[in-house]
């Protein structure tokens, strides 16, 4: 059951319209802006799931990604990720991050109320991957 959620966004817009979203649903969050606090924060908590955007500062979620569960090693088997991101990757950068994570979302695509029903969906299992 998802209850703990971990934001890593540096954009102060989107991070408090999807903290106050999420918080107003019960869910506990943490938000991060930079890349190293939220690689740090995924590390020492566990997180029922992980949102994570692509272009931070400090570090790329590609790499928080590729610490995370690069190789042969997950260190958060019991969290899911969701990358949302505006960059436009290219294919073979984009099926590394799918093969990854448990969803994939463009967040200009995505409105609270659609995240919501993602995160709920993925809550009941029906929610594997999600590739627009």
């Amino acid at each position: 059951m998802i209850r703990s959620i971990l934001i890593i966004e540096d954009d102060r817009f989107i991070g408090e319209m999807y903290v106050r979203t999420l918080k107003h649903q019960g869910y506990d969050v943490d938000w991060m802006v930079g890349g190293n606090d939220g690689l740090i924060a995924a590390i020492n908590r566990p997180y029922d799931l992980i949102l994570l955007d692509i272009m931070l500062p400090e570090k790329k979620g590609t790499e928080i990604l590729r610490t995370l569960r690069g190789g042969d090693k997950d260190l958060v088997p019991n969290s899911k990720i969701i990358v949302l991101t505006n960059f436009d990757q290219d294919e073979e950068s984009r099926t590394m991050i799918e093969h990854n994570v448990d969803a994939y979302l463009i967040k200009a695509e995505i409105t609270p109320r659609k995240l919501l029903e993602i995160i709920h969906n993925m809550d009941n299992d029906a929610l594997t991957q999600i590739t627009p």
